[in-house]
């Protein structure tokens, strides 16, 4: 909203420095809304009234010096001229507070601002009159707010000020926001509090957690009865952290109680003390880096003597990386032949991280989300990671809060929105600083966070409480083992939310197949079309067909528009993507109009209205289920397949009943209405058909799907997909060349990788 005021400052900089180009003073937009654009003006304009040659946005030590240096304080008596205290004037409006009339007078509504200022500020305390002093000063040409904004909260406001409050005549303590929100400056201005109470003089107090504050700090513990400054401190630090107390100056049960449930959350000793331990986990990301994981993650290959000394030092949970791009840096970076086997062996579990290079904002975007999410599923099938593994993928930057928003956050919106289109194969976790692991977390797009907390300085984690869904806490690198057995690692903290994988597919029996390359769509297109040709298959509308609804391009556009799905399938359950391509392409190349009517019935007999598009179809009688969607699959065929599925262990989710018919209804409508999910349920419909699918026939039992069937399997399990008869003994004979036709290209593609 626009404000009159900030209109006239803005115009009063403009008139007053109208050569702003020459003096570095840029001409401002009059259109009363503060910024940082005008808070720059208005610092330079300062500068320049001061005398100050080289002009800057940043009211940094040389304007604090200047300011000191020459008047000491900002008053009636020393503001030295009528511009100079219109630019003080300008800025309270900027920062909304009266100004005056921005007529260079240091007068009552002036001084009543300042005051007003410093309260808000917490610096009243410290500087008791209406004086606007250095500190004050820098505080009021910046955007920092006094007053709770964003829904800020009134406990961290409180904290703010009383900091502000305490410690603002400490020579390298600043005014620090009171918004009601916690931040860097927040974080850091807490810090030098400590350091302050425990004796550091100016200059050596600096906001870090050296070895002087952790020593410090171990002769502060605090119990049930303390009191004072260090409570306070404490408190504060507890309040920060989202813990629901306030900051007090009395150590009593309820702060106990919460300090007992903070230290549960983080995996420390329940003490209900503020010992050395939380004190550190309060004040710094990755807390004491002494203590002792049962978690790590590392770059180098795990081999037996390697995972000797990591059971021997107490790890449980290792975390390796599923790929690496480069093919000279960190040679042993992506997981090993015969790795996993190794962690098996001594009884370790496997956590998978995917990153690639990931380490600047301009990485992250919808596009890049959808690439690596399937790169990450399709090498977590390669290395052996069953359904259900949770993958983190990295965010290993300091990724600020807008560019969480800007890139962050669509990146991984994409990988949940891919993963879910292949069949949630693998759970979605996050790498990366803590407020990016929070927000993905909140938003819905994953589900646990691995927290790279020893990357204490980042903006992410700085100011940020640790993310509620932790899995594990990366803290310190280090170095375990000797001789054969050393190994450098990431030491880090498990909460128990995700413990790894103990077991792994055994290695592929061939090389798995691989994403489509459009480079052979108009190969692919010319054989398949021509061979359905050749045998006699009409195209869409043929008067000597069925009238098929689709051409035979369309259907294979189709099929290979979901080629992500199929891939990912076909690596999943090991078998050749040929086997589901082969029996959707047949089976939507014979949708017919005869198979609209009989959908149109489907929705007729479970809504009692029959469909728009099929109001003018002749013949609709009333079903309770059809073969619907691209591969032509009924609710209850697919609710048998999938049964099978999750009862032999490999796909997740409830068993339904195949006989009761709004189970059959919900299926029907996600095969009808969902491509994606119609066409991962092929390879189910071969593998419960290869596993003895019971039908008007009994079935002999053959191999389930596997990247070596011979001629005979696939045949059979291609002409178990149709039934039994001499017609679906036909059709399978005649898909056999499609089969061939497929595998071709498929093959071509992935011994080309």
């Amino acid at each position: 909203m626009a404000d009159e005021m900030v209109r006239r400052a803005q115009r009063f900089i403009n008139t007053t420095y109208g050569d702003g180009a020459t003096l570095g003073i840029s001409k401002l937009e009059e259109n009363g809304r503060t910024s940082w654009t005008v808070m720059y003006a208005l610092t330079r304009a300062l500068q320049y009234e001061m005398g100050i040659t080289n002009l800057s946005n940043n009211f940094g030590p040389a304007t604090l010096g200047a300011l000191r240096e020459k008047y000491g304080k900002l008053d009636e008596t020393t503001v030295p001229s009528a511009n100079f205290c219109r630019i003080i004037q300008s800025a309270l409006y900027c920062k909304g507070y009266d100004g005056g009339e921005i007529d260079g007078k240091y007068n009552s509504r002036v001084k009543a601002a300042v005051v007003k200022l410093k309260q808000n500020m917490g610096a009243y305390v410290p500087y008791p009159d209406d004086a606007l002093w250095p500190k004050v000063a820098k505080g009021l040409f910046n955007m920092d707010a006094y007053v709770t904004v964003n829904n800020g909260s009134d406990g961290i406001r409180l904290i703010q000020q009383w900091l502000n409050g305490q410690y603002l005549l400490r020579k390298d303590f600043y005014v620090i926001p009171c918004d009601g929100h916690h931040s860097r400056d927040v974080a850091t201005s807490l810090l030098l509090a400590v350091q302050y109470e425990l004796g550091m003089a100016d200059g050596v107090a600096n906001g870090f957690f050296g070895p002087g504050t952790r020593a410090g700090l171990k002769n502060h513990t605090l119990s049930t009865g303390d009191s004072g400054v260090w409570v306070q401190l404490f408190s504060a630090a507890m309040e920060l952290n989202k813990r629901p107390v306030a900051m007090t100056g009395s150590f009593q049960g309820v702060l106990e109680d919460a300090v007992r449930k903070f230290q549960s959350f983080v995996k420390l000793p329940v003490t209900g003390k503020g010992d050395f331990q939380t004190w550190a986990s309060l004040l710094v990301s990755y807390g004491d880096q002494s203590r002792e994981g049962e978690a790590c993650d590392g770059v180098t290959k795990v081999t037996p003597a390697r995972a000797q000394a990591l059971k021997d030092a107490g790890y449980k949970y290792i975390g390796r990386y599923l790929y690496n791009p480069s093919t000279t840096s960190l040679p042993e970076k992506e997981i090993q032949p015969g790795e996993l086997e190794t962690i098996k062996e001594y009884g370790l579990r496997c956590f998978p991280i995917y990153q690639t290079w990931a380490r600047s904002v301009d990485y992250y975007s919808v596009e890049q989300g959808v690439t690596d999410c399937m790169n990450a599923a399709y090498k977590a099938e390669e290395h052996g990671f069953g359904s259900g593994t949770r993958i983190y993928f990295a965010v290993d930057y300091d990724a600020v809060d807008h560019e969480v928003t800007s890139h962050i956050l669509p990146y991984f919106k994409s990988i949940r929105e891919r993963m879910t289109r292949m069949g949630s194969p693998y759970k979605i976790g996050i790498y990366g600083p803590r407020n990016a692991c929070s927000r993905v977390s909140a938003a819905g797009y994953a589900d646990t966070s691995f927290v790279s907390d020893m990357s204490s300085g980042f903006s992410g984690n700085l100011g940020y409480a640790m993310p509620e869904n932790w899995s594990f806490d990366q803290i310190v690198t280090k170095t375990i083992g000797s001789g054969d057995g050393e190994i450098e690692i990431d030491n880090n903290i498990a909460s128990g939310r995700d413990t790894g994988q103990g077991d792994f597919l055994p290695a592929p029996s061939g090389k798995l197949d691989i994403g489509f390359s459009l480079d052979y769509w108009e190969s692919l297109l010319n054989e398949a079309d021509g061979y359905m040709e050749s045998i006699g298959k009409p195209a869409e509308g043929s008067e000597s067909g069925n009238g098929y609804v689709y051409t035979r391009k369309q259907c294979l556009e189709t099929v290979i528009s979901h080629d992500d799905v199929i891939t990912s399938a076909a690596r999943r359950y090991r078998m050749r993507k040929a086997l589901i391509q082969t029996s959707a392409f047949w089976e939507f190349c014979h949708y017919s109009q005869v198979d609209v009517v009989q959908d149109a019935g489907v929705v007729w007999y479970h809504t009692g209205a029959i469909p728009d598009w099929g109001k003018d179809l002749p013949g609709v009688s009333k079903l309770v289920d059809s073969s619907t969607g691209v591969a032509k699959i009924s609710g209850r065929t697919c609710i048998l397949s999938r049964n099978h599925s999750i009862r032999s262990g490999i796909l997740d989710g409830k068993t339904l009943d195949s006989a009761e018919e709004s189970d059959r209804w919900a299926m029907w409508q996600k095969l009808n209405q969902n491509n994606a999910f119609n066409l991962s349920t092929v390879p189910h419909l071969h593998i419960w058909g290869a596993g003895g699918k019971k039908g008007d026939h009994e079935e002999t039992v053959i191999r389930r799907p596997a990247l070596d069937y011979t001629e005979t399997e696939i045949y059979e399990v291609l002409r178990r997909y149709q039934g039994f008869g001499p017609e679906a003994e036909a059709h399978a004979k005649l898909r056999m060349p499609l089969y061939a036709i497929f595998e071709k290209y498929n093959r071509i593609i992935r011994e080309s990788r």
